[in-house]
């Protein structure tokens, strides 16, 4: 019989962390996928305003003055919902990406481990790196690209997409499949070292709350808390890689021969702090997204492993 609410309770507050056991990459898919789609909805204005600050170069004139002065105008253009549009790419996007993430980090990690259920530090960080690469390519590099292109679209005089479905077809019917994945060298860069940073991080901050004891259940708040850091520490790491990326993938995509050549215009115009644009937003965004995400996916975890049995 299902269990009820207080049981709930009971399964989160009692079952182990499952650290110390190989972790079923069926269960980190449905995990996965739960934990990225309700992280997407609460988090993504915020995206879109770091986006819109990225997309604003100083080799053109600038349109917002400021992070206050983009959502100022987007508001008054638009509305609330202006700050949602793209969300329909990103919200088909998260999901199946956090799947392939935790997937591809859990069935890595599976062969990886030792005897104890522990990695080393090197392989903590290349688990992380796989399960970047695997993400940037099977998912995140279309869908941002689709995503950049909406918002980049609503800049435009006259804006051509109507929606999710309609941007795709415009876009596959104009530039071919291809049209869809630009900037995948800079995607693979930057989703493998966020990755790399993350759950480096993380499993590091929750292997000192553990003191040794890798089975040892740490907790929602200090779960949350891990994540924060290690979402905060990915930002500081890799911003200059998303930033080339979303350029990469904007509708001035044109102007830019390659990954590198970007980076080089975007230095030649906007200095170094350009690499640094939009780190506020993006710091606000990853930080409870990646917090909320590695939260709800333990605690998703602990009630599969209760309904789902297999050990």
């Amino acid at each position: 019989m299902f269990p009820t609410r207080d049981r709930f309770k009971e399964i989160i507050a009692a079952a182990p962390s499952g650290a110390a056991r190989k972790k079923h990459p069926g269960k980190a898919v449905m995990a996965g996928g739960f934990a990225g789609g309700l992280e997407i909805l609460c988090t993504f204005p915020t995206e879109y305003v770091k986006t819109q600050l990225q997309l604003d170069s100083k080799a053109v004139t600038p349109r917002y003055a400021g992070i206050g002065d983009c959502i100022k105008k987007t508001f008054q253009t638009h509305g609330f919902f202006g700050f949602y549009r793209g969300l329909s790419s990103l919200l088909y996007g998260s999901i199946p990406k956090a799947s392939v993430r935790f997937m591809g980090y859990e069935t890595l990690r599976n062969k990886m481990v030792d005897k104890d259920g522990k990695l080393t530090q090197t392989r903590t960080v290349l688990c992380g790196l796989g399960a970047g690469v695997m993400e940037a390519i099977v998912i995140v590099c279309p869908m941002e690209t689709v995503k950049v292109k909406f918002i980049h679209d609503q800049n435009q005089p006259n804006p051509k997409y109507r929606g999710f479905f309609h941007g795709v077809k415009e876009i596959v019917k104009q530039e071919g499949v291809r049209g869809t994945y630009q900037g995948l060298t800079a995607t693979i860069l930057k989703q493998g070292s966020n990755q790399a940073i993350r759950f480096f991080v993380f499993n590091n901050l929750k292997a000192s709350f553990q003191g040794g004891d890798n089975t040892k259940e740490i907790g929602m708040m200090r779960t949350f808390l891990c994540g924060g850091v290690a979402g905060a520490a990915s930002v500081f790491g890799n911003t200059p890689l998303d930033v080339v990326k979303t350029r990469m993938q904007g509708l001035d995509r044109h102007l830019y021969r390659n990954t590198l050549h970007c980076a080089q215009e975007v230095l030649k115009h906007d200095g170094l702090k350009g690499f640094y644009k939009g780190t506020v937003p993006r710091l606000g965004r990853v930080v409870f997204d990646v917090a909320f995400v590695f939260t709800i996916y333990e605690q998703t975890m602990k009630l599969l492993d209760y309904a789902w049995k297999t050990d």
